[in-house]
């Protein structure tokens, strides 16, 4: 009797510590993102947050950092507490290219995050205005070549995701484009749509939209094969084999972040990408989701971006400054 009286209540005095491990979240979650309001990582991060919240119970705050090509966000999320409250809704530049980019950082992404969920892949397009007389890619390579330094390829700068990706153009095309740089998407594609400059490399997320409007016209994405939903755009590999420079999105956390935290927003998180409604909504502005990947996984794919990114920095002539 004694013996049973004994494990009942060890058994009560567990219950509760159970009961929290499983509860989380038990309080609202922070996503920070590196990108500002209506960017295309801010607005995927809001469709699946507007879902996350409801299936957890807690709301999701979106905490927009933007500036200092990700170091700002990054570093404020590395230096959360890894209570399971914080997130990091990270893009390739800030897990990856900048490591290879900035001989120091504020934040390193190795020693501070850990893995938690992939959520998207990211094409980037080749733009022109609606109604420019380039009609295609190879009219743009042509012009290029034609007058070189005449035309002018817009990106947001040359340390950064669509820099790189105007350099490798040049480079492997052969054309010598003007590479005119911007302090964001936002600003080029304005000039774009005005005629100051004749094309730029963008995020397809976050140009999607003036695209569907006929405001811009893609030329090409740089993804390795044609995108779901622009079916009609060549991807740039057609015309340039092995070409693949796709941004993406992933979530990572500060390190320490309990185990339990991590597995069940994998876990929530895969099942939401699953879902065909969701993967539409989100493919409608450009990127295209991937839910298989589980905790170790996400964590292979960031060592191979790193060796991968590495070896494109070294084409280009990149170096860290």
């Amino acid at each position: 009797m004694q013996r049973r009286h004994a494990m009942l209540a060890l058994a009560a005095l567990c219950a509760p510590r159970a009961a929290r491990a499983q509860a989380w979240p038990d309080k609202p979650v922070r996503w920070v993102l590196s990108q500002p309001p209506g960017s295309g990582p801010d607005n995927v991060a809001r469709i699946l947050s507007e879902r996350l919240a409801k299936a957890w119970g807690q709301a999701i705050v979106i905490d927009n950092k933007p500036g200092g090509q990700n170091t700002i966000g990054a570093q404020a999320a590395a230096r959360s507490a890894p209570d399971g409250a914080t997130f990091y809704f990270a893009t390739t530049a800030a897990l990856v290219t900048n490591p290879l980019l900035f001989k120091s950082l504020p934040y390193d992404p190795a020693r501070d995050f850990v893995p938690v969920a992939f959520v998207a892949r990211s094409p980037f397009a080749v733009l022109v205005r609606g109604d420019s007389p380039l009609a295609s890619f190879d009219d743009l390579v042509a012009r290029a070549k034609a007058e070189p330094g005449r035309l002018t390829l817009g990106n947001e700068g040359p340390r950064t995701f669509s820099g790189m990706i105007a350099r490798l153009l040049n480079a492997r095309t052969g054309a010598q484009a003007n590479l005119v740089p911007y302090a964001n998407v936002g600003v080029g594609t304005q000039d774009l749509m005005g005629g100051q400059i004749d094309a730029m490399v963008a995020d397809l997320a976050a140009t999607a939209a003036l695209a569907r409007q006929g405001r811009l016209r893609v030329l090409a994405t740089t993804a390795a094969r044609r995108v779901a939903g622009w079916e009609q755009v060549p991807a740039l590999a057609e015309k340039l084999p092995g070409f693949e420079m796709v941004g993406w999105f992933a979530i990572v956390a500060p390190t320490g972040t309990p185990a339990a935290a991590i597995e069940r927003f994998n876990r929530d998180l895969n099942a939401l990408l699953g879902e065909k409604e969701m993967a539409e909504r989100i493919a409608a502005i450009g990127p295209i989701v991937d839910g298989s990947m589980g905790v170790p996984a996400v964590g292979e794919f960031l060592r191979a971006e790193i060796a991968r990114w590495s070896a494109f920095t070294k084409e280009i002539g990149v170096l860290p400054e």
